[in-house]
């Protein structure tokens, strides 16, 4: 799982997408598209940020729910709280997990 998890943190796409999700959770595909098109001034087609979705879905950071048609993608931090127990609290409790 770690290796997905840097998988997707080494594309900057991906890691304005988290900052997207960071700052307002809940987001359709097409409000991420508006938002990195406006903030950023990135030409990504909805696919390609489908795409990037996906990779960050299969890293375990992004979750996905579905309201009738749509689906809205919220920011899930629990694989970053592991890397963080892994290598700056190396000595901390196991909680279980």
């Amino acid at each position: 799982m770690a290796d997905e998890l840097f998988k997707a943190l080494a594309d900057p796409n991906r890691r304005r997408i988290l900052d997207e999700l960071t700052e307002r959770d809940g987001q359709s595909l097409f409000e991420i598209c508006g938002r990195l098109a406006t903030r950023y001034g990135l030409g990504l087609t909805r696919q390609a940020v489908s795409q990037h979705l996906a990779v960050l879905e299969a890293a375990g950071l992004v979750t996905v729910r579905r309201e009738g048609r749509y689906r809205f993608h919220d920011l899930d931090t629990a694989p970053l709280e592991h890397i963080v127990e892994r290598w700056l609290r190396p000595n901390a409790p196991e909680d279980g997990r």
